[in-house]
């Protein structure tokens, strides 16, 4: 049995959670075993993953008290780096790659960077400590591994490109958990009190990448031209202080909800009826291709998502420009009383690559 060390689950249940999350409950325990590294008090999943027979090990954040992290991180290597063969390192940023130096120092043969985004998002400190790592990645990986050529294109030097193979990763899911169900529809709308409302919906981090507040406006907007419309955000983050208080100045209180993290997104896009999509950048985000599954469409901006994450071209309307706020009000009002849904074409999902069954056997290959 292959053991793998797994590093980059948070406390959030987002995109790189959910990725994570799809093979690890699809990767038979028989063949590989997963334990999991991570900076967090508590990592999404954590009780499902406990359960499952694996281990979760927690050291400090470098951010929170460096001589503590130094201190856990070196004697946890040292202390458990034998019973691995890999580590499989789940980054958005290359500002930290202590988990790979050390991995290599204490003998973990093969140690795997998989990259998740496409620029940075984080402070100007970070974004120089990823273009300096990025140059002294090869001295530490030996697998390379990337959700799109964005990200690769972000993650990887010409160099590392000439000389390696880097795989794609394809971001899949479970295909049956995302159809379409009416009957989960009317549970859920039912429960949140919109069963006569038109929803527009959003599921990602509450930070400034995903650019919620551009979304919030472009809500305002809609609700002085249509009535009867909410606003749905499901996520966590930073700016959800920030976000809350631009709704009460835009006098929105009762049209739009924060449903915060959750582990049933499934059943929450059965309940929209829109999904708009106003990110700044983007890996390859997850949320897209489950929306897409789950028969809604979905609106985006020219140039910031890949163009692989539209797997469905009759329910995927690319704004340009991304910036021009009418421009989104006028597409969207085209379609808020067209939003009839339906269940996508099981083999174009195979096709595109995001059909989970399909995907893990050639991750299994790959460990």
């Amino acid at each position: 049995m292959k053991r793998v060390l797994v590093f980059g689950m948070n406390d959030n249940p987002g995109g790189v959670e959910s990725v994570i999350m799809n093979y690890y409950r699809n990767i038979p325990n028989k063949d590989i075993h997963f334990d999991f590294l991570t900076n967090c008090q508590k990592i999404a999943y954590e009780d499902e993953i406990i359960k499952n027979g694996s281990k979760i090990y927690k050291i400090t954040a470098r951010s929170k008290d460096i001589k503590k992290y130094t201190q856990e991180i070196n004697a946890f290597f040292k202390n458990n780096a034998q019973e691995y063969s890999t580590i499989w390192v789940n980054l958005c940023s290359l500002a930290n790659i202590d988990y790979l130096k050390l991995a290599k120092k204490y003998g973990i043969k093969k140690r795997i960077i998989h990259a998740h985004n496409s620029q940075n998002m984080d402070s100007k400190i970070r974004g120089l400590l990823h273009k300096v790592n990025k140059i002294l990645l090869s001295n530490y990986a030996t697998d390379y591994w990337s959700c799109s050529q964005d990200a690769t294109n972000y993650f990887y030097t010409n160099k590392i490109r000439n000389i390696n193979k880097i795989v794609t990763i394809n971001n899949a899911i479970d295909i049956e958990k995302y159809k379409f169900n009416n009957t989960v529809r009317q549970r859920i709308r039912k429960d949140l009190k919109i069963e006569n409302n038109i929803v527009i919906g959003n599921v990602g981090r509450l930070h400034f990448q995903k650019n919620q507040s551009f979304l919030i406006d472009i809500f305002s907007m809609l609700s002085k031209i249509h009535d009867n419309l909410k606003l749905i955000l499901v996520g966590e983050g930073e700016d959800h202080e920030k976000l809350e208080n631009k709704v009460k100045e835009l006098n929105l209180d009762d049209k739009v909800l924060f449903l915060g993290a959750i582990n049933n997104v499934d059943e929450i896009l059965q309940a929209f009826d829109l999904f708009v999509f106003p990110s700044l950048f983007e890996g390859l985000p997850v949320t897209l291709i489950e929306a897409q599954i789950s028969g809604l469409k979905v609106f985006v901006g020219e140039k910031r998502i890949n163009s692989k994450a539209n797997i469905n071209n009759n329910k995927y309307y690319v704004i340009n420009p991304s910036e021009d706020r009418q421009k989104w009000v006028n597409i969207i009002s085209e379609n808020l009383y067209q939003y009839e849904r339906d269940n996508i074409d099981i083999d174009l999902i195979k096709k595109s690559g995001y059909d989970i069954k399909e995907e893990t056997k050639k991750i299994i290959n790959l460990f």
